[in-house]
């Protein structure tokens, strides 16, 4: 049954239909509640399999270093998954450096990934990834690396194996579905070229 596609269970309501009508028999009504719970039970569970599947995207991973770290969402609510460093990496007062995580991903197309800082890393050791978000296209197949900026005024060490930032997987428009296009004029809108401060602190 969890198998079945989307006419296929139309079909088979048909058929229960079909049954009915030439068998030509009432039901009573405890009946009828019964098999509409049951035909209702079953579908429900089987519409959710179904978004389920529609939801999910495959994002493929190569370990390009034997101590990488696969991916893994600690939580299924989680947006982003960490991403861990494979070498001691040292940055200096104010400095940045990339910090390699021996992975290299492919996914869909109009899919992107993000890099983003860690919250817990910046306010517990002034460690940002310094393009937030960075962006590794869909069509790029290389390493990972973080770009990490120390916000201190004094050297850290970043062990091996320690998480440095985390990727979210994000829909976009390719470049290839983008059709460029100047004109004289844009069309007004209510904001217009209010900018940067435009709308307060408050």
């Amino acid at each position: 049954m969890e198998n079945l596609e989307d006419d296929q269970i139309q079909n088979l309501l048909n058929e229960f239909k079909k049954i009915e009508e030439i068998s030509g028999e009432t039901y009573d009504e405890d009946y009828q509640k019964m098999l509409d719970e049951f035909m209702n039970n079953t579908f429900e569970g089987m519409d959710e399999d179904f978004y389920k599947m529609y939801k999910t995207k495959t994002l493929k991973v190569k370990k390009l270093h034997p101590d990488a770290i696969l991916p893994k969402y600690n939580y299924p609510t989680d947006s982003g998954f960490d991403l861990h460093s494979v070498e001691e990496v040292t940055i200096g007062p104010f400095g940045r450096a990339f910090v390699p995580t021996g992975l290299s991903f492919q996914f869909d197309e109009n899919y992107e990934i993000q890099v983003r800082t860690k919250s817990g890393l910046a306010i517990k050791q002034g460690l940002m990834v310094l393009n937030s978000p960075g962006t590794v296209d869909q069509g790029y197949s290389g390493e990972i690396k973080a770009i990490i900026f120390n916000v201190n005024n004094e050297s850290v060490t970043i062990p091996k194996g320690m998480k440095v930032a985390q990727a979210v997987l994000c829909p976009v428009v390719n470049g290839g579905y983008v059709d460029v296009l100047e004109v004289e004029e844009l069309n007004e809108t209510d904001r217009g070229d209010n900018g940067f401060g435009s709308t307060g602190i408050i």
